[in-house]
């Protein structure tokens, strides 16, 4: 029976013109997420990494402290959504991600603010009135992960590998466990903002059918040190 685990990629860089690279903190969390993985999977797993740059580093940092020879097979499918069109969307004013991240840092709750943003800006992007505004719509999106996921079930049962590792990013993985747990848009997303950097959600292959076996792990991180664990 194949274990699929989700990976949320390593901290990115929040705020900059650049956001689709690792910070220095997630280069760390990536190397304390593949001494992880050494102690867990007994043997070398198939990975799959969506292709933006923050999945790739995450990955090569991670398997670089267990399995180094590990081929990783990129998957455009795995990407995330475009988070700064739909911040921009929402307030045009973000269309600068340094704006954002100046608001964010003025705020004495900085997390709570980001959070109601987030909120706002994915609840215009998930309502039909606003669809044709984004390049990539939610329905189409949600669509896009669902048939990836489906295919990769379908992949491993038929080459049956002990585990499975993907590099993602926190929104695929909510569209993900949303679909198992037949979760409507709000709640999916509800998912996506207590996904941690390079956490895990781990599912089990039964057939070709998924199960959600856990979601979020991250005490792997906390244990090596409770200052790595974020999730911006």
């Amino acid at each position: 029976m194949t274990t699929i685990y989700l990976v949320r990629h390593g901290q990115a860089s929040f705020g900059t013109s650049n956001y689709d690279e690792l910070s220095a903190h997630g280069e760390t969390q990536a190397t304390v997420l593949g001494q992880y993985f050494k102690t867990i999977l007994k043997e070398q797993p198939y990975v799959v990494a969506g292709t933006m740059q923050r999945h790739l580093q995450t990955a090569e940092g991670a398997l670089k402290a267990c399995f180094p020879e590990t081929t990783i097979h990129r998957n455009p499918a795995w990407n995330e959504f475009n988070h700064q069109q739909v911040f921009a969307q929402y307030e045009p004013r973000f269309k600068q991600p340094e704006l954002l991240k100046a608001d964010v840092a003025k705020e004495e709750n900085p997390r709570a603010y980001l959070a109601k943003i987030f909120a706002g800006a994915v609840q215009r992007w998930t309502d039909g009135e606003y669809h044709h505004e984004y390049d990539e719509s939610w329905p189409h999106f949600k669509h896009r992960v669902e048939t990836a996921l489906q295919s990769l079930c379908d992949e491993l049962a038929q080459s049956k590998p002990r585990y499975a590792v993907v590099f993602t990013s926190g929104g695929v993985i909510s569209v993900a466990a949303g679909k198992i747990l037949q979760l409507d848009a709000a709640h999916t997303f509800a998912l996506n903002w207590a996904i941690a950097n390079t956490s895990l959600t781990t599912l089990r292959l039964v057939g070709n059918e998924p199960q959600l076996l856990s979601l979020n792990e991250h005490h792997f991180i906390k244990a090596v040190n409770p200052d790595l664990l974020t999730w911006i």
